[in-house]
This record gives structure tokens, sequence and C-alpha cells, in this order.
């Protein structure tokens, strides 16, 4: 009787390559609908994340910069742990299919429609979270200083320079792909788990920027100056809080970075590195 071939190593960087490939295939051939709801669950999951981390970030005065930033970093890794093993679809971490790209598995306006459709769905599925917040008036909570975190989370991103904030794009999705290209090595829930924590917490962490989760935070700033004015002027001042701002100085450029950081140093490298022979 012949032994059934099982392997249950993780796998290897060169076949984790030729997987994002089959992913990025797979992806691009998605409906429009089934691509859109699991964007929208995309933009859910990433706002439950950002969520936790403003209330763990709240009163963390109480600890030194460093270690309320790790304990941030570490809840908001929720979000991707939900996007990978629930399933969804994210923008950033699509950035890595222009690999299926530049292996010609794809064509550039496949890669294009999904980025599309999925930032879209993103932008939504992280409104409604927001308006169900402020619904819920969260942000009220201990004795309103949840809401004063989070718009001064809001405003600090708002405030950002078009430069600074495409580096801090760069950096953020260059270890959110780095994360999801780690999941594909993993052939357990587990592993995947453990393959998302470390690249995510290191992100938030060092302040990097990321579109969708900014898709979450700063328009839940808005939301709370727009429709509960006076608690938006008791909580103190927060002059860069503007939809202006929120558009072209700190989604506009962290769009820009992310996609450089994740579709072309991660995605093109490792095509490059791997891939490129055998195209």
């Amino acid at each position: 009787m012949t032994e059934p071939n099982i392997t249950i190593d993780d796998l290897t960087p060169p076949e984790v390559a030729n997987k994002a490939i089959a992913v990025g295939i797979k992806k691009a051939g998605l409906d429009f609908w089934t691509m859109f709801v699991l964007a929208l669950f995309g933009g859910a999951f990433i706002a439950f994340g950002a969520i936790l981390a403003t209330v763990v970030g709240t009163n963390g005065a109480e600890f030194p910069y460093g270690v309320n930033a790790l304990l941030k970093g570490l809840i908001f890794t929720v979000g991707l742990v939900l996007v990978i093993v629930a399933g969804a679809e994210l923008f950033t971490g699509n950035n890595l299919m222009l690999m299926a790209v530049l292996s010609k598995k794809i064509t550039t306006g496949k890669m294009l429609r999904n980025w599309g459709v999925v930032y879209l769905g993103n932008l939504v599925g992280s409104l409604i979270i927001a308006g169900i917040m402020l619904l819920a008036k969260e942000y009220t909570f201990a004795s309103g200083a949840l809401g004063k975190t989070a718009l001064t989370i809001a405003n600090a991103k708002s405030g950002l320079g078009f430069g600074s904030a495409i580096g801090l794009g760069i950096m953020c999705n260059m270890l959110v792909c780095l994360a999801v290209w780690m999941t594909f090595s993993a052939r357990t829930t587990a592993g995947k788990i453990a393959a998302i924590i470390l690249p995510i917490a290191s992100f938030v962490t060092a302040g990097f920027e990321h579109s969708v989760a900014n898709m979450y935070f700063i328009p839940m700033g808005l939301f709370i100056k727009w429709f509960d004015p006076e608690f938006f002027s008791a909580a103190g001042e927060f002059g860069n809080l503007t939809l202006g701002n929120f558009l072209l100085k700190n989604l506009l450029p962290v769009t820009i970075g992310n996609i450089i950081g994740g579709a072309l140093f991660i995605g093109g490298v490792y095509w490059f590195t791997y891939l490129r022979k055998s195209k």
C-alpha cells in the first residue's frame, strides 16, 4: 500500500510567490457583487481593529508612549485576522496582485478593476461602521474620554504633510503585505494568525498610515464634529479635522504610499526575486 504524500511543512518563499499569483488570479476573477460585498466586510473588519485601538489608546498617558502604542498595535491586529481567516477583500493586501500582472497571468485592467471596486467597498464598509458607532454614542464612554481620543487621532492624521503621509503609507503597506505574504505560507489557521500579529502590530506601533484604517479613524472624528457639535466643542481644538484634509492630505497621499510600499516594494521585488525567470 502506497503511503499518502502529506506535507505539513509551511510553504517556502518561492512557493509562496507562486501561491500569491494563484490568489491574484482568483481575486481578479470575482464577480462585481462578490468582490464588493467582501470589500464591505474588509472595511468593516479593519474598522473593528480601529475601534479597539481607540479604546486601548484612551487615557494612555498612564503608560510610556511606546508601551501604549504597542498595546494599540496588538489589539488592532484583530482587523487583518478577520480579513484573512473569516474572508474579506482588502485593498492594501490586494496590492500583491501586481505579481500576477508581472507574470502575465492577469491583465493590468483586471487588477485595477479589483483595486477600484475593493477600495470603494472598503470605504463604504468603514463609513457604515463609523455611522453605527456614532449612533451607538460609544464616543461618550469614559466620561467622553473615548470621543476625545477619537478626535485627537483623526485630527493628527488630517494634519500630516503630503510627503510625510506618502512615506508613512509606504512603510505601512510594506508590513501589511509582508503579513499577507506570510499567511500564504501557513497551512493552519493558527499559523495564519501568528503570521499577522507581529507585522501589523509593528506598523501601528510605529505610527505608519493605512488608507483603509483611516477610512474609519478620520470619518469617525468628522461624524462627531458634524452630528454632535456640542461634544466636539467641549472636547478641545481640532483645527485640522476637515473633509478636505481627510481626502487630500491623508487619504490620497497615504493611498499612493500604500501602493508603492505594497505593490512595488513587496510584490514587485518578490516577483523579481522568484518569478521573473519563469514568466
